[in-house]
């Protein structure tokens, strides 16, 4: 099998073949002018003949011979949980906390664009917004459609997305599967308000899930944009909502995790990609495939060979 090759190699070929046609035409007319015989241009002729045309077929790029390659599969599977609380709704990290929020997890999604990913949003219950997926488009729609209205405003509950999150990865029933290149990001600004935290953790853990928290917001904190002016509570006061990392660095040190953050002045969300980078992927698929190396340097070996004795053996005839 010979390779495709451009409209430029194509044309230098055609004038190559052209002018050595003209060469060989003006060789063969010296010849006889000159009244030698035939047979003393015979091999000069068919010699270099032979070399051009190996060299032609060594610029095609000739493939042959059966072989076997295999190719495999690796990849992890991430689930993200992002809190949509009220409270991500505050400017101290802006232009909001989760329209910052968004932005790292679109960086977050190519990075990973090999593995499967997957979206739970969250405040004192969780919603599956998008199941593990290699869709990239799908999962930075769901991402940039995400709001504080999509969930009840009543606290924030890091048990319920946790537990969502186990499940849908427990569902994996393969006998390969892997439990330990799966990952859960857990992304709040606030206090953990649910009772079953310490015991989704420790499922968590035993199952060899890694956990990593993520934290938003700043310790000065800002108030809580709403639809007339500020979020205030039953008192008519202005809420201040601040980062409270507290309940997240538990929760990662529990389950043998990480946590990172985002203030004003930090970022850790490419530690964050680079922590999740460590974690050793599964072997998905294993296929072998047919694959055919290029033999161009069988000819261009012939050629050579070719001009060495073209050099060596001398005959007498014109001088070309």
């Amino acid at each position: 099998m010979i390779r495709n090759f451009s409209w430029i190699e194509a044309t230098l070929v055609i004038l190559f073949i052209v002018a050595y046609g003209i060469y060989l035409w003006r060789i063969v007319r010296i010849s006889k002018a000159l009244h030698s015989p035939a047979y003393t241009i015979v091999f000069k002729l068919v010699t270099r003949s032979l070399v051009v045309a190996l060299v032609i077929i060594s610029i095609l790029g000739p493939t042959f011979g059966d072989s076997k390659k295999e190719i495999k599969s690796v990849g992890k599977d991430i689930m993200m949980c992002v809190d949509l609380s009220k409270s991500m709704d505050a400017f101290d990290i802006q232009p909001t906390r989760l329209e910052k929020i968004k932005f790292e997890l679109k960086k977050i999604v190519a990075a990973f664009n090999s593995d499967r990913l997957g979206l739970v949003i969250f405040s004192s219950e969780a919603f599956m917004q998008c199941p593990l997926t290699y869709d990239q488009n799908a999962l930075n729609l769901f991402i940039e459609t995400m709001n504080t209205n999509l969930v009840p405003a009543s606290g924030t509950d890091f048990g319920p997305p946790l537990k969502m999150a186990l499940s849908k990865m427990k569902d994996d029933t393969r006998p390969d599967r892997n439990q330990k290149s799966k990952v859960i990001v857990l992304i709040s600004d606030g206090e953990d308000f649910g009772d079953e935290t310490d015991k989704i953790a420790r499922e968590v853990e035993d199952e060899g899930i890694r956990l990593f928290t993520l934290g938003v917001g700043t310790e000065q904190g800002s108030q809580i944009a709403a639809s007339k002016g500020f979020k205030t509570d039953s008192k008519g006061n202005v809420v201040i909502s601040k980062l409270n990392p507290t309940s997240l660095k538990e929760l990662a040190n529990k389950t043998d995790g990480q946590y990172f953050e985002i203030n004003e002045s930090r970022n850790d969300v490419n530690r964050l990609i680079s922590a999740i980078n460590k974690i050793e992927g599964q072997m998905r698929d294993a296929r072998l495939v047919d694959v055919s190396a290029n033999r161009y340097f069988y000819f261009l070996l012939a050629a050579l060979i070719l001009l060495v004795l073209d050099v060596m053996i001398s005959v007498r005839t014109v001088r070309i």
